[in-house]
């Protein structure tokens, strides 16, 4: 859409614009309103459910008065201290501030939240305010463990979205570009505003990266190989050797279908699957499809069977070789264990061994996003998603994004809307917002059975494709890499995952999150790892004992699966063996959106 704000510096200029951005936020309104009222019923289902959440919280907190007066007046006193060190700052003396931020804590980096005395003690007075609130919810006694987390959640969502860096008159960066340009950083701002809205349907959708910065095929997912198999989920794609001699048993990656496949291949400098093929190994991956409301009855079974398995029967037809490498990313990870455990109940023995990324297989501590899942909400979800046959894509990508707020919400909030500038273009963000759509039945059958009952790890506890799943059958060799720093699925659970398997495991942690910490090519140098060849029950006495290296995992994990890779034959030509290329990767699948 044209921008029309760098020009608007007459009056009349001025007003075409404001005219334009007038008839585009009528259009929004109304879209806004015919959305709200189709969901009108489960808003305020969700808003009771809030409103009852705080009211427990406000009970317990009157409960005890006299502790509630207390911390209130604690605060009152650490805010008047401010107030009167901030007076002696202005009479010239050099005093030590009361609260800092978080040296992680990006939005008060400006210069001008210290050097300015009114924005310093509007930042401390935040800080203190927020430290006040953190305190107070975090120390309400008879609240259960599962109340407490969501209120404490939602607490650190207000007290995000109030942070001062967040509104133009109390942000001293904004305030001054607004002067220095003239007012031009709002209006290109709304102007920003008005385009998420659109492409949002009316609802918001920020941009982190422009969404035009990238092409598949031409920018990301450029390691040369042709799809050779697909079924009505999943296509699998077989990359071209590069190197004259590969590893006799190849290399599966199953990635996880809430996302897509091409973070593993994203530009040649970090592309994983890139660096593998030219260290000798044959790598496959699937590639998830984006379903639409005709695939609403597909279920984890479907994904089982038309995946992993699927994917096994069509390697064994493109390649010689009996045995294969499997690698499980998230809830891919997730899915390659119950595949391991239904090939042992089988007598299938194609699995030569396992690699877990940040994968959970015990899901009885998942991190924050089990705060969203319970008996209420998640008949709400299913509610929605039954209405339209599929979990929006966008819906899930505004949970995680939720749980690191002022990383991936509100930065973006004021780089989009108050300073008035475009995100700038990076991949990892890019992929980031190519969001999927999920099926309403596999969904469901997914957070009921491992976020909620947490079945997966009970021998027989979930049953696939007619197979009860018991995860102590599995024997292959097993490779586990969690990341320190991971909101989605964290480490310390992830590392019970090496308990329910009865093969010989190794468990590797590297620096960084989610997504960072795994795609973590060798030459940026960054992040490090910790090894321990012991395993000892608690992760934390894992951890203590564990040895660091610099660097990325990759070359350690290498090893590892060099190892379990057999003898060299000669590279593999894809469409050599009995099936033929269908297309060029990355494929039809992978460029479906779900919008």
């Amino acid at each position: 859409m044209a921008d029309n704000t760098e020009a608007a510096n007459t009056p009349a200029e001025l007003s075409r614009a404001l005219a334009e951005i007038a008839s585009r936020s009528q259009q929004l309104v109304r879209n806004f309103l015919a959305r709200e009222e189709s969901a009108h019923h489960l808003s305020m289902v969700d808003t009771l459910r809030m409103g009852r959440l705080f009211q427990d919280l406000y009970a317990r907190l009157m409960a005890d008065p006299m502790q509630l007066a207390q911390r209130q007046l604690a605060f009152w006193q650490d805010y008047t201290l401010l107030m009167q060190r901030s007076t002696l700052r202005m009479m010239g003396f050099d005093i030590e501030p009361m609260i800092r931020p978080h040296e992680k804590d990006k939005r008060f980096k400006h210069e001008s939240w210290e050097s300015n005395l009114l924005f310093d003690f509007i930042k401390q007075s935040y800080l203190l305010t927020a430290d006040y609130l953190h305190h107070t919810v975090k120390n309400i006694e008879g609240l259960d463990d599962k109340t407490e987390k969501k209120i404490d959640f939602y607490t650190r969502q207000f007290i995000n979205a109030m942070s001062p860096s967040n509104f133009l008159a109390t942000n001293p960066e904004i305030l001054s570009k607004t002067i220095e340009s003239r007012g031009q950083n709002l209006l290109k701002g709304l102007n920003n505003l008005l385009e998420d809205l659109e492409r949002g349907g009316g609802a918001l959708k920020i941009r982190m990266t422009d969404p035009d910065a990238f092409e598949l095929g031409r920018d990301l997912a450029l390691t040369p190989g042709k799809v050779i198999h697909q079924t009505d989920l999943a296509q699998l794609i077989q990359y071209e050797p590069a190197t004259e001699q590969v590893y006799k048993r190849p290399i599966l990656f199953i990635p996880p279908w809430i996302n897509k496949y091409y973070i593993l291949d994203l530009q040649p400098k970090n592309s994983l699957i890139k660096w593998l093929v030219e260290r000798g190994h044959t790598v496959f991956t699937l590639s998830w499809r984006n379903p639409s409301a005709a695939f609403a009855d597909k279920a984890f079974d479907d994904y089982l069977l038309e995946g992993p398995l699927a994917a096994l029967d069509a390697i064994g037809q493109a390649v010689d070789a009996k045995e294969i490498n499997l690698v499980g990313y998230c809830l891919g990870g997730t899915l390659l264990a119950c595949a391991l455990a239904y090939m042992a109940a089988r007598k299938d023995h194609r699995a030569h061994s396992a690699t877990f990324f940040t994968s959970l297989l015990d899901f009885e501590n998942p991190g924050e996003l089990e705060i969203f899942v319970d008996e209420d909400q998640l008949k709400s979800l299913e509610q929605q998603m039954e209405r339209r046959g599929y979990l929006v894509g966008d819906q899930m990508a505004r949970t995680m994004s939720s749980l690191r707020a002022n990383d991936l919400i509100w930065s973006f909030f004021v780089n989009n809307y108050l300073r008035g500038e475009d995100p700038f273009p990076f991949d990892l963000l890019y992929w980031n917002q190519d969001s999927t759509n999920m099926p309403a039945r596999m969904h469901a059958f997914y957070l009921r059975n491992m976020y909620l009952e947490n079945r997966l790890r009970e021998p027989g506890g979930v049953v696939l494709a007619g197979e009860p799943i018991d995860l102590g059958k599995v024997k292959v060799p097993a490779f586990f890499l969690s990341t320190r720093e991971d909101h989605i699925a964290p480490w310390k659970a992830t590392y019970q995952g090496l308990r329910l398997l009865s093969g010989k495991a190794r468990f590797v942690l590297s620096g960084s999150g989610h997504i960072a910490g795994v795609i973590n090519p060798p030459a940026k140098n960054k992040y490090g790892y910790w090894t321990n060849t012991r395993a000892p029950e608690d992760p934390d006495e894992w951890l203590a004992a564990a040895e660091y290296h610099p660097g990325s995992w990759w070359p350690h994990w290498l090893g590892w699966l060099n190892s379990k890779g057999g003898a060299k034959v000669a590279g593999r030509q894809v469409g050599a063996g009995q099936l033929e290329p269908i297309e060029d990767a990355p494929g039809s699948y992978v460029r479906e959106r779900h919008d």
